[in-house]
């Protein structure tokens, strides 16, 4: 099907290229766990649906509230996270609504 769309073989990385690990300064990659998220106000900002302890509408879905970094791109769990959030913020807008 790629040949049929005028793609070439030199147009993809190979399989096993190696792009190095030095990142530049200014080179950023899965920041995490600056605005941890927890049960207990003396160890973390955000309470378990990711709503700030002490500030009632101030809610965090990025990759800062993982306690720390996994070894694997975050992104499929930060998006996951943040329709769970969604959803309970919904939640909270239904029971003031009635």
């Amino acid at each position: 099907m790629l040949k049929h769309l005028g793609c070439k073989e030199e147009h993809f990385f190979s399989r096993h290229v190696y792009l190095g690990k030095k990142i530049p300064l200014a080179g950023t990659a899965h920041q995490s766990g600056t605005i941890r998220f927890g049960t207990d106000p003396k160890t973390s900002v955000l309470d378990v649906h990711c709503r700030a302890h002490d500030l009632e509408n101030l809610y965090v879905v990025d990759g800062s509230f993982f306690v720390f970094s996994t070894a694997v791109n975050p992104g499929l769990t930060i998006m996951a996270n943040a329709l769970r959030v969604g959803e309970h913020i919904l939640g909270e807008l239904r029971v003031i609504s009635y």
